[in-house]
């Protein structure tokens, strides 16, 4: 496998663009290929079994990209397994962290709040991560099921996000946690109305530093690091060109990305 090879990132949508930020600023030489099915987003209200076959169909994508790594930028689909999602592809699949260790880093008090779906709030896989880390934290998972929608309808100005995380942070205040998980990619969209709500005295993290680095770390493990100069970050969704743009420049120069609308099969 080629060290120049792009590195495959997928979501069901536009969140995975949160990740791809943090990804093409800790590894600026690579190349990157994103995939947004946009076209059959959300896959929140699918069943497992036809969810699993689309994330399929995009890793195979991909794979035929010639890709030497995949990483999933979307904790639901983190969720699934990755081990159950590698299959017979010929690359490493990198999903999301759950930033156990930069919760209780960031929480003197360790009482840590979760701002996730609903799906991954039900698996409880962050609270499991966190409390093996240290068993004396206190964790409060928060379904929020309002916020995606708005992040995919672009309204940003909107009183409806302000009042989305008002409802959403409200029983956390009161439970006094002091560090909170964006456990979305969706999320970092909306960051600084968190940070706002919240105040000083909470530390909002986004897991997709930490999920940056697991890349990172097993390119290095398996001496895929690309020692060429400055890459390239092309950004592929299967629908709504235009909005995906738009979105995009939220979070990287888009100025330097390329864009392309793309088919996958059984679409």
């Amino acid at each position: 496998m080629r060290s120049n090879a792009p590195i495959g990132v997928l979501d069901s949508g536009v969140g995975g663009l949160s990740v791809l930020k943090v990804l093409h600023q800790m590894l600026p030489q690579e190349n990157f290929i994103y995939v947004g099915d946009t076209a059959r987003t959300p896959y929140g209200s699918r069943s497992e079994a036809e969810i699993r076959e689309f994330v399929e169909e995009i890793i195979s994508w991909l794979e035929g990209q010639g890709v030497k790594q995949v990483v999933i930028a979307c904790n639901t689909l983190t969720m699934l397994g990755i081990d159950s999602l590698q299959k017979e592809h010929p690359f490493e699949l990198i999903g999301m962290s759950k930033g156990e260790k930069l919760l209780l880093a960031a929480s003197k008090q360790k009482k840590i709040g979760v701002f996730a779906t609903q799906f991954t709030i039900s698996t409880e896989a962050h609270k499991k991560a966190i409390l093996a880390a240290d068993a004396s934290a206190e964790v409060y998972p928060m379904a929020c099921p309002k916020f995606v929608p708005l992040i995919e309808g672009e309204q940003f100005e909107s009183p409806l996000i302000q009042e989305a995380v008002s409802e959403y942070a409200a029983p956390l205040k009161e439970a006094g946690i002091d560090a909170l998980i964006l456990s979305c990619t969706h999320y970092p969209f909306i960051k600084d109305v968190v940070e706002a709500e919240f105040g000083t005295r909470v530390t909002v993290i986004d897991p997709a530093e930490a999920t940056a680095l697991l890349a990172k770390e097993a390119l290095e493990k398996n001496n895929l690091l690309n020692d060429e100069a400055e890459g390239s970050v092309t950004i592929c969704c299967t629908a709504d060109l235009a909005r995906v743009k738009r979105l995009a420049a939220r979070m990287l120069p888009a100025e330097t990305c390329q864009f392309k609308e793309i088919s996958l099969t059984k679409l």
